[in-house]
C-alpha cells in the first residue's frame, strides 16, 4: 500500500484522452505520454517530489497535532467544540470535572488538557477509583507512613503526591464511599 503523499506518473505510449482523465481521476499527479522530453520530465518529477514533500510533512504535523491534543482525533462537531474547549481551558490552573458515560473518553479529554497545558512537563497520573479496594483507595491517594497500619512495611507517597507538577486523573470518583469522597474534595 502506498502513502497519501505519494505521488503517480502514468508514462505510456497509448496516449488517449480516456488514459488521461482515467489517470488523472485515479489519483495520478500527472500524465506524459511518449516519446517525452528529459528536461520536462525531469522538471515534473522535481513537481511531483515537491509536493509529496509538502504532504508528507502535512501528515506528520497533523499527527503531532493529534498527539498534542493527547491523542485525540475527530471532525465532527460536538469533537471540534471540545477540542476548542480543552485549549480554552488548559491555560487555566484550575481544577476540570469532566463527566461523560463509562467510555466516551474522559481520560483521553484529560491526557489532552494536560498535554496543552503549562503542567505538561510534570506526571499524569491516573486512577480508576472503582478497580481499586475501598480499604486501600485511601492509603493509595493520600499515601501512608512505615507503621500506618498492618503491612504498611514502608512509607508510601499517594497519588496526589506523585502527582504534584502535574496532573490527576480520578475517574470513577462517584463509586467511592461518600466519607472518601467527602476526604478528596476537602483536600481539592
Amino acid at each position: 500500500s502506498r502513502s497519501d503523499a505519494t505521488q503517480v506518473i502514468l508514462i505510456t505510449a497509448h496516449s488517449t484522452v480516456e488514459n488521461a482523465v482515467s489517470a488523472m481521476s485515479g489519483g495520478a499527479y500527472d500524465f506524459v505520454t511518449k516519446p517525452f522530453d528529459n528536461t520536462e520530465l525531469l522538471a515534473l518529477l522535481q513537481k511531483a517530489f515537491e509536493k509529496h514533500s509538502l504532504l508528507a510533512e502535512n501528515q506528520s504535523l497533523r499527527a503531532q497535532v493529534a498527539a498534542d491534543r493527547g491523542g485525540i482525533i475527530g471532525k465532527s462537531d460536538a469533537m471540534q467544540k471540545t477540542l476548542e474547549l480543552v485549549s480554552r481551558i488548559s491555560v487555566a490552573k484550575t481544577s476540570v470535572l469532566i463527566t461523560g458515560e463509562s467510555g466516551t473518553g474522559k481520560e483521553l479529554v484529560a491526557r489532552a488538557l494536560h498535554a496543552t497545558s503549562h503542567r505538561s512537563d510534570g506526571p499524569f497520573i491516573a486512577g480508576n477509583c472503582a478497580a481499586i479496594p475501598s480499604e486501600l483507595l485511601e492509603s493509595e491517594l493520600f499515601g501512608h507512613v512505615r507503621g500506618a497500619f498492618t503491612g504498611a512495611v514502608r512509607e508510601r507517597a499517594g497519588r496526589f503526591e506523585l502527582a504534584d507538577g502535574g496532573t490527576l486523573f480520578l475517574d470513577e470518583i462517584g463509586d467511592l464511599a461518600l466519607a472518601l469522597q467527602a476526604k478528596i474534595l476537602r483536600f481539592l
